[in-house]
């Protein structure tokens, strides 16, 4: 499903316009990502958590000339789906 895809199905099951559900579903992306910019976790019970993990700086190997390389430490965004999703898909 794409973006364009779940904006219809929004719209089909809220009752909304599709320009309306296009306007809270950029709303609703828009606010989870600023919480997890600012460090924050996003808990959607039944659905799931979003939350921002960091990965420390490793070495590795440049597969190509078998060198090792320093890969910098990064921040990583982590989801774990709650029960309820989880068990509508089992």
């Amino acid at each position: 499903m794409n973006k364009t895809e779940l904006i219809d199905k929004i719209a089909e099951g809220s009752g909304l316009t599709k320009t309306d559900s296009k306007k809270a579903l950029e709303a609703a992306v828009s606010a989870i990502q600023a919480a997890l910019v600012a460090g924050d976790k996003v808990s959607l019970v039944g659905f799931g958590t979003f939350s921002v993990s960091e990965r420390p700086a490793h070495e590795g190997i440049n597969p190509a000339t078998k060198e090792k390389i320093q890969i910098a430490a990064k921040k990583l965004v982590k989801f774990k789906a709650g029960a309820e999703l989880a068990d509508a898909i089992n």
